[in-house]
């Protein structure tokens, strides 16, 4: 607030209390009691009606009650009435730039970012320095491109868990983590009584256990000690889970509502009646939301003592036994002038927490924090669908699985905490294929070898039917090879996806006989030339490929003629094809005395095996395509059986070149 709002504000004081003075402010002054020990709820209803009997005409008394009013109502989180409250204050310009701030805040809760920003840019005008307003702005800035790009966690609200009431920080226990202990207001009790803080009834423990398939059953209030007439949650236990730290609240009719800190220890499958921790020794430092450190050394917990970064701070005292070492404030990279509250602690370096201080899409939002080898922590904010512009908080962790639950107040018109889980689906990236023979054949036991730059090294023998299945990694460069007794290596080079999806990688391999000639697929040359035709060089790649995947192989390559023509030209045209084959080969970078060039012309007509059988109806397997044999055909199958002699083959001469 600068200087000029300081004095105007210090004269509406006085003019205030004269104000009041000068008329009945009996109810005023109930309000503003009960504002000053916690009791918002009551507080809201009374400044409700102050608010309603006080003439508009007197401008700054109802801009100083619909202020108040406000204050409440976010307290409680009646954003909703919060937000008009403010409204009416700015309407009767109530003169401090706190408002700005607050309404800012209240409007990013609704997730009304555009309007948000300008609240946020009014309290700077007065506020330069206020990295919550900067914060702020970030967060309304950030929120929807977090919305836009989504995490890959799921969330999904507990209605088996969630009643008409509120219910909030869920913790997990057990050695299974098959047990779930939250805080809920929902009572059977018909005559309790409303919280005159909250305008609920006062929270107790519930806890919820898995059957024998692992499914939640219904959750049953605790009828332990532990739970009271007063209010109490937040539960943190043991390593043993013999042992709870929990929020107490008691209820002094005359003093401060404050928190504390309690634990109970289990005995008989029974919680016993909660004791006060010495963290302090005073009973008017609020302490609430206790985390054990799952080595047991360390309590960590949210606190407003004074010395802080302003509002809550997390900290931490050294456990020894059942004393305490002095509170240590968590530092400037987690704290903030907001709020920070709700830790969990995942192990020794990792805590996660939630805050209104860091940018985030409004109310709470939950963060994780990494401490580093040199003692500074990183905090990253965990981003959409986990947080919303309503408050996030209170999380728990299924063990090291990325799964669990936590407490949000979103979608909820009355501010209400209810339970979420979450779950990050496990990403699978995997590959799979088949190792056929080239006529499509499966070849069983086959094996199929990965090396990765991740460092796998795997061999899996195909199944019966010539399958097999490895799981990979993400953003990974692999190397396969296929081979199998009596047939030819083939390689295949692999980079799997840097994206966070799961991914199924298809390779199939077709490997070639050694001990018989393998047609060559899509040759094509000019018509009654040895030229080849460009389509013809995907094909002739591979074959450059496969004598790279197999360096002590020789082979011949042999072309084929149809029966048209004299037995003399075929020979020659057959043996310039071949030739031109070698040629591509050997420009391709393979060693010529690796490579024979053999015309048959139609001295070789070819026998047709299981595949072209089932391709052609009129042929059957073993068929020779003989003059006599295709002179019996239709025209338009002769056609067909003349274009099968037509090929390039290619046959291996030997399998031991350059190894002696």
């Amino acid at each position: 607030m600068n200087q000029q709002k300081s004095y105007i504000f210090g004269l509406l004081g006085i003019f205030l209390s004269l104000m009041f003075f000068s008329c009945k402010t009996a109810k005023l002054s109930d309000a503003e009691e009960k504002h000053r020990i916690g009791e918002y709820y009551e507080a809201a209803a009374i400044y409700r009606k102050v608010y309603t009997k006080t003439s508009p005409k007197k401008r700054d008394l109802r801009g100083y009650i619909a202020f108040r009013m406000a204050e409440c109502n976010r307290l409680i989180n009646s954003t909703d009435k919060a937000i008009s409250g403010y409204m009416n204050a700015l309407r009767y310009e109530y003169p401090d730039s706190i408002l700005n701030l607050r309404l800012g805040q209240m409007l990013q809760r609704k997730g009304r970012y555009t309007e948000a920003i300008k609240q946020y840019d009014a309290y700077l005008m007065y506020n330069p320095e206020s990295q919550l307003a900067f914060n702020g702005i970030e967060g309304c800035q950030l929120a929807p491109v977090w919305k836009k790009n989504p995490t890959r966690y799921e969330v999904r609200r507990m209605e088996k868990f969630n009643s008409r009431r509120g219910e909030f920080c869920p913790m997990l226990t057990g050695e299974k983590y098959d047990q779930l202990y939250f805080t809920s207001s929902r009572t059977k009790d018909k005559e309790a009584k409303v919280s005159a803080i909250t305008g609920q009834y006062n929270n107790n423990f519930f806890l919820v256990k898995q059957d024998e398939n692992g499914n939640w059953l219904n959750p049953e209030e605790l009828e332990d000690e532990v739970n009271t007439e007063f209010d109490e949650g937040t539960s943190s236990f043991s390593a043993d889970g013999n042992t709870m730290y929990y929020t107490y609240c008691s209820q002094d009719e005359t003093g401060d509502r404050t928190s504390e800190i309690y634990v109970s220890t289990r005995s008989s499958a029974k919680w016993g009646k909660g004791t006060r921790t010495t963290i302090v020794k005073d009973s008017v430092t609020a302490l609430g939301h206790p985390a054990i450190s799952p080595d047991g050394k360390y309590l960590y917990f949210t606190s407003d003592v004074v010395g802080g970064f302003g509002g809550k701070d997390l900290y931490r005292a050294r456990v020894a036994g059942s004393d305490f070492g002095p509170m240590e404030n968590l530092g400037p990279e987690i704290n903030t002038t907001g709020d920070e509250m709700f830790p969990y602690v995942r192990d020794s370096v990792t805590i996660y927490f939630a805050s209104n201080g860091h940018p985030g899409a409004g109310g709470l939002d939950l963060f994780k924090a990494t401490q580093d080898s040199t003692g500074h922590w990183k905090v990253e904010n965990l981003g959409f669908p986990i947080n919303s512009s309503s408050d996030d908080f209170g999380i728990t962790f299924e063990g090291n699985k990325e799964k669990g639950f936590f407490s949000s107040n979103r979608n909820d018109a009355r501010g209400f905490d209810h339970i979420y889980s979450f779950e990050k689906p496990t990403i699978t990236v995997r590959i799979e294929g088949i190792v056929n023979d080239v006529d499509e054949y499966p070849i069983e036991d086959a094996t199929v070898r990965i090396v990765g730059k991740d460092g796998l090294n795997a061999k899996v023998q195909t199944k019966k039917d010539g399958t097999y299945e490895v799981e990979l990694e993400r953003d990974i460069k692999y190397v396969m090879m296929a081979s199998a007794r009596g047939f030819l290596n083939q390689n295949y080079e692999l980079h799997t996806s840097p994206e966070e999806k799961s991914e199924t990688y298809i390779v199939d391999f077709f490997l070639s006989p050694i001990s018989k000639p393998v047609v060559i697929e899509n040759i094509f040359y000019d018509f009654d030339k040895a030229t080849l035709r460009p389509e013809s060089k995907k094909a002739l790649d591979e074959m450059i490929k496969m004598l790279n995947d197999n360096p002590n192989v020789t082979i011949e390559l042999g072309a084929h003629t149809d029966r048209k023509g004299t037995d003399k030209y075929n020979e020659k045209l057959a043996q310039r094809r071949a030739q031109s084959v070698v040629d591509y080969l050997i420009a391709g970078g393979i060693a010529a005395d690796r490579l024979e060039a053999k015309g048959y012309g139609e001295s070789v007509p070819k026998t047709i095996n299981k595949k072209m059988a089932k391709q052609f109806d009129f042929l059957k397997e073993g068929d020779v395509l003989t003059e006599d044999f295709i002179l019996k055909l239709t025209p338009e199958q002769q056609e067909i059986a003349d274009q099968i002699n037509r090929r390039t083959e290619f046959k291996v001469l030997r399998t031991n070149y350059n190894l002696f």
